[in-house]
């Protein structure tokens, strides 16, 4: 793969050593072309994965409540961010970690198995068939047709409308929204203690973060967790332990339902949803380190894209949802992080993190509910970036942001949000905005929505 070459961030002396470990580093991550060392980017990888550790304890409890074993989804959250990191660093040379990504994971339990009511095994099998049609696409070089089909308000809607998702959810499982009988839901008890103590994580885990706090988010779980011991509300079950089985879910997926015209519209769903996600932190996070070429473009870009569609290849097979970059990798790139050493760091603190399941499983809800409104909130900022002067752009957006949690569905938004964009630029002349890629998705969900 083509190397990038920054010679002005270069340190100055003399080469870099050719023998030995740092040798053999050097010249398999090319540490001194990208202007970086081996403490600069084991640096970077512990701050990467202090950013993005919260997902070992968010991810079982979300799953949990699809039926999956919390163990053996710990284990498999675990396994498949090391591999996939491992596959990134190692085939690619980037510094891009690789996790169960949040959001699809929401999609995952509350939409495909509560409201679909798929097993849990059935919804792994659309994981696994998502993750092999992001390979196919990856490797015929179609994947810039599909992104150039779907228009700018409706990508930036599905971020916004994914941190909707993941707010109303994070609010109920917090105790702050509850359900009535006559409004559909309406504010929680206030005075609970697990309530309070979720506000208060929350407003942590926030300040933290916006003061760049390091590991900000797990902070805020794990004290949050440790206040709730005296009060009852969280049981300590020690720090370290030999790993759960991942026998529960290891190979579990079923495909029985690939029939289905549901079955492809979750698949679909979770294409979309990990086509533009992977897209956008990739080049976003290379981006603010200065791994992208004079014309914007990311050398490589085909094994980064082969690296990140594997990994939810890897992750279905594991037992978990899909497997996808994250976007916390800019805080190992801004400490300085430039190539794939990085992820080896991060894999390697991930399969450290297999002995802390006793810590994960004491982490009570509130405290993961607090986490997860934050990152609604982060992901919401989406909606600031589609053009407000124009209705016929805001106004699908906005339909399909706001139609995921009203629905408690990412495929129910996007389907509702294309819809919507072609219907009101078709009756409003603008031919030209619309393609015949989206106007037969349009003419797809449509007729799903009216067999469903």
């Amino acid at each position: 793969m083509p190397e990038i070459s920054n010679p002005a961030s270069t340190p100055a002396g003399t080469a870099p050593p050719q023998t030995g470990l740092h040798g053999w580093l050097e010249r398999r991550f090319h540490l001194h072309e990208r202007g970086t060392n081996v403490r600069t980017e084991v640096i970077a990888g512990i701050t990467t994965f202090l950013t993005m550790a919260y997902i070992i304890f968010v991810n079982p409890q979300i799953l949990g409540q699809a039926g999956m074993d919390g163990g053996a989804v710990f284990v498999a959250t675990c396994l498949a961010a090391a591999i996939s990191t491992l596959i990134m660093a190692l085939w690619a040379n980037y510094p891009i970690a690789l996790a169960p990504g949040m959001g699809l994971n929401a999609f995952f339990t509350f939409t495909v198995v509560l409201t679909y009511q798929y097993s849990w095994q059935e919804a792994l099998g659309c994981v696994l068939a998502s993750g092999v049609l992001f390979v196919l696409l990856s490797l015929l070089k179609v994947r810039e047709a599909i992104i150039n089909a779907f228009p700018r308000p409706l990508k930036m809607a599905t971020s916004a409308g994914i941190g909707l998702f993941l707010g109303i959810i994070a609010l109920q499982s917090g105790g702050l929204v509850v359900q009535h009988p006559a409004t559909l839901v309406t504010l929680g008890d206030l005075s609970s203690t697990p309530v309070v103590l979720m506000i208060v994580a929350f407003i942590a885990i926030t300040v933290l973060n916006h003061r760049r706090v390091l590991g900000g988010t797990l902070i805020g779980i794990i004290g949050i967790s440790i206040i709730g011991l005296p009060l009852g509300l969280t049981q300590f079950h020690g720090l370290v332990s030999m790993p759960p089985s991942l026998a529960p879910t290891w190979l579990a997926l079923d495909l029985s339902r690939a029939v289905e015209l549901s079955f492809w519209v979750v698949v679909f769903t979770m294409l979309f949803v990990d086509l533009f996600d992977t897209a956008g932190t990739l080049i976003g996070v290379s981006h603010r380190a200065g791994l992208l070429d004079s014309q914007g473009n990311l050398p490589g870009m085909k094994r980064a894209l082969l690296a990140d569609s594997s990994a939810t290849v890897v992750g279905a097979m594991l037992g978990t949802s899909n497997t996808g970059s994250y976007v916390e990798s800019a805080a190992g790139t801004a400490v300085g992080g430039r190539t794939g050493l990085v992820g080896v760091v991060v894999a390697l603190c991930f399969l450290a993190a297999l002995f802390l399941s006793p810590l994960a499983s004491m982490i009570p809800q509130y405290a993961t509910a607090a986490a997860l409104l934050y990152v609604a909130c982060v992901m919401a900022r989406g909606l600031t970036e589609m053009n407000w002067d124009d209705t016929t752009e805001y106004v699908p957006g906005v339909i399909c942001a706001l139609a995921m949690p009203l629905t408690y569905s990412i495929a129910a938004g996007i389907g509702l949000g294309i819809i919507s964009y072609v219907g009101i630029k078709l009756a409003s002349g603008r031919f030209k905005d619309v393609s015949w890629t989206l106007c037969a998705l349009a003419l797809a969900f449509m007729v799903f929505f009216a067999v469903n």
